[in-house]
């Protein structure tokens, strides 16, 4: 008879495949989005590409209402585990990738306006001068500083304090918590760089900051479903509370 199942090694390792393929569809989803709508988006004619190219667009939008989905879900579904280490962690690193997904949300509301805005903008005969550049300006700024600055960093705050209760208490191996840890801090200076404008948004020099952090995700995402989380460590644990 197995006397593990249904047992803390076996939920916890349940919820770390859950929780790696939230990352994997997050990960995926982030990078197919700013792949194809970046181009669009940062074209000096980016009202007209956006009407021309409207399956992409709406692909996008789609895509990041799901990435916003996925990154709430990560912090939701994590903070079970987290919670029996460090409770004021696992509270805030779900409370930063929910406002995460929140973020994600509302930058594709932000494409879905851009959308309608554009096609306004065809049938006027796209006009040289007029207001529908003046708000497609705002809109565009507003969801590039929010897909560039404001939802990097919510992600990032959070990562940081899962990253940091996965290092500390060999959840996974502690190199993996290290590169997590390294790739995130890295894309926290590349979002500083960007908001103080030190450098362009999604240009060259943040996305190499960017880059450590990616395959990071994933490697980290495939660990937790094939291995899940440190079983001798969640044994001790689940002991330790036991006793108290």
């Amino acid at each position: 008879m197995n006397q593990t199942k249904g047992g803390p090694n076996d939920t916890d390792r349940r919820t770390a495949a859950i929780v790696g393929v939230l990352f994997i569809i997050g990960t995926v989803a982030g990078v197919v989005c700013a792949t194809i709508a970046n181009p669009i988006l940062s074209a000096p004619d980016y009202l007209i590409k956006i009407s021309v190219n409207e399956g992409q667009i709406t692909f996008v939008t789609l895509l990041q209402f799901v990435m916003g989905v996925a990154c709430a879900g990560i912090g939701l579904a994590l903070y079970p585990i987290l919670r029996k280490y460090n409770e004021g962690l696992a509270i805030g690193s779900v409370g930063f990738r929910v406002i995460e997904g929140v973020l994600n949300i509302v930058a594709a509301i932000g494409l879905i306006a851009l959308l309608a805005l554009s096609q306004e903008f065809v049938k006027a005969g796209t006009p040289e001068l007029s207001y529908f550049q003046t708000i497609g300006i705002l809109i565009n700024a507003g969801t590039d500083w929010l897909n560039n600055v404001a939802v990097l960093l919510s992600w990032c705050i959070g990562a940081l304090m899962y990253y940091f209760v996965f290092y500390q208490y060999k959840l996974v191996p502690r190199w993996l918590s290290v590169w997590g840890l390294i790739g995130i801090t890295l894309t926290i200076i590349g979002c500083l760089l960007v908001m103080f404008q030190l450098i362009p948004a999604f240009g060259t020099i943040q996305v190499v900051f960017n880059l450590p952090i990616i395959p990071q995700e994933m490697v980290f995402a495939i660990w937790l479903i094939a291995k899940g989380i440190n079983p001798s460590t969640v044994a001790s644990r689940s002991a330790q509370i036991a006793i108290r």
